[in-house]
């Protein structure tokens, strides 16, 4: 039977530890307060954003809710992103994406200031990232990299192929991964053979973007498969890029939809919020 990797069960885990870090530094009279700042009432955005609000309160990190009509301009909202950067109460900004379409994301997130930039999107903390300084880790590839550590499977030497080349997922997996010495070689809609390529796995990361893409014959027997994908199918069932069902016979773990990657992303959005503290910590 292959492992189940359990994304609940590892990000309370995380959660957990980060809970006591942040007691131990509050005690030392540092504290950390995130700002998530939303455009519009997107139903699925209203969901994360609340999460989020959520997982702050459980581990003891002040949150500012920021909630602007749909018809906020952009500039308005670089003024507020603006303001928040000169906030010194404020550690953490995130602006829940996406958007509504008249804002332009990219100007957005370069106007948060890197140090302040929590979701790791700013191309600041990108260079850092690939060149290996120390800075905010996209949260996603990063609670990818906890889920494979702490279930006790090793990256060193082995082959991962990353399907999917986002700047918030595919690229910064593939610095992550390479990070740890792994062999990276990211695909994407426009690989010739893609079969081939994702069957030299020995660690597959899905990140395509299509419902139950991937099915055995994408998969070398005993692979390690990351399922990135979120789905709704026509049953209203929540799935993702791999077909579980078909895929879970041939590996030796395999994330779930949901409760695999999802609550991971979170879980290391805290662990960027506490990392401020942290920083305040080594400064004093």
């Amino acid at each position: 039977m292959p492992q189940i990797i359990d994304g609940k069960k590892i990000s309370q885990q995380i959660k957990d530890e980060l809970k006591a870090e942040v007691q131990e530094l509050a005690s030392k009279g540092r504290h950390a307060c995130l700002a998530v700042v939303q455009v519009g009432n997107d139903p699925a955005s209203s969901v994360y954003v609340n999460n989020k609000k959520k997982a702050c309160a459980y581990i003891g990190i002040e949150s500012r809710s920021y909630e602007l009509p749909e018809e906020t301009s952009e500039n308005e909202l670089v003024s507020l992103v603006e303001e928040l950067n000169n906030d010194a109460e404020v550690n953490g900004i995130l602006v829940q994406l996406p958007l509504p379409g008249h804002i332009d994301e990219d100007r957005i997130i370069r106007t948060i200031s890197p140090d302040k930039d929590v979701d790791g999107f700013h191309p600041v903390s990108v260079g850092r990232l690939w060149i290996g300084e120390k800075g905010f880790l996209s949260c996603t590839p990063a609670g990818i990299i906890q889920l494979l550590k702490r279930s006790g499977i090793g990256i060193e030497g082995k082959r991962c192929v990353v399907v999917g080349r986002s700047n918030i997922v595919g690229k910064p997996m593939a610095a992550l991964l390479l990070r740890e010495n792994g062999t990276v070689t990211v695909a994407h809609s426009r690989t010739k053979d893609l079969k081939e390529v994702t069957r030299q796995a020995d660690i597959l990361i899905v990140a395509i973007g299509k419902e139950r893409f991937i099915t055995h014959e994408y998969v070398k027997d005993g692979a390690v498969v990351i399922d990135v994908g979120m789905h709704r199918d026509a049953q209203n069932h929540l799935c993702g890029d791999v077909d579980f069902a078909d895929v879970e016979p041939f590996v030796s773990a395999i994330t779930p939809v949901p409760g695999g990657v999802g609550p991971m992303t979170i879980a290391m959005l805290m662990n960027n919020c506490v990392e401020t503290m942290r920083t305040q910590e080594e400064r004093s």
